[in-house]
């Protein structure tokens, strides 16, 4: 049994299929003539594609790290802190931080939002890792390679040996 249509099926699909027949319009697009079967499913995986692309750097997944944290932390409190390279992972104000010794009175506040797409930056060894995308960052928060994106963002950070303060702005 043949599943080739006869050479009177074109015009009876024509006849009753609206998307088939010539200058017919569908939920608001011309069809300029008939669809054969390589021109819909070719232009059906088009549109799958546009939409998978428009759906992975969709606004909505963008999560901005603040503008500003204003908070401080007792360096002690935290013994990751107590040697140059130590990364202590901290919440502060809602906003998820590493802070990195960088030497004896000088640290880094970085934000564990990936400047990407948003993604959640977690600690990697001495570097980072975006679970997201894969983007690889340094102790310093230098982009390294993974998923192309710019440097981790930072924030002011003072320090008062006197206190063991690390003020971050």
């Amino acid at each position: 049994m043949s599943h080739h249509p006869s050479p009177s099926a074109p015009d009876a699909c024509a006849t009753a299929c609206p998307l088939a027949a010539a200058g017919s319009r569908y939920a608001g697009y011309a069809v300029e003539g008939p669809l054969d079967r390589r021109t819909f499913v070719s232009q059906s995986l088009l549109a799958a594609a546009a939409m998978a692309l428009a759906a992975c750097g969709s606004a909505g997944d963008f999560t901005a790290p603040p503008p500003s944290v204003g908070s401080s932390i007792n360096v002690a409190t935290y013994p990751a802190l107590a040697s140059t390279g130590g990364i202590a992972i901290v919440s502060l104000s809602g906003t998820r931080l590493a802070i990195v010794r960088t030497g004896a009175s000088s640290f880094l506040a970085l934000s564990l939002v990936c400047p990407h797409e948003g993604g959640s930056i977690n600690q990697n060894g001495a570097g980072f890792l975006c679970s997201k995308h894969g983007a690889r960052f340094d102790g310093t928060g230098t982009w390294t390679g993974g998923q192309r994106t710019t440097n981790m963002r930072s924030y002011a950070a003072t320090y008062d040996a006197s206190t063991g303060t690390l003020s971050i702005g």
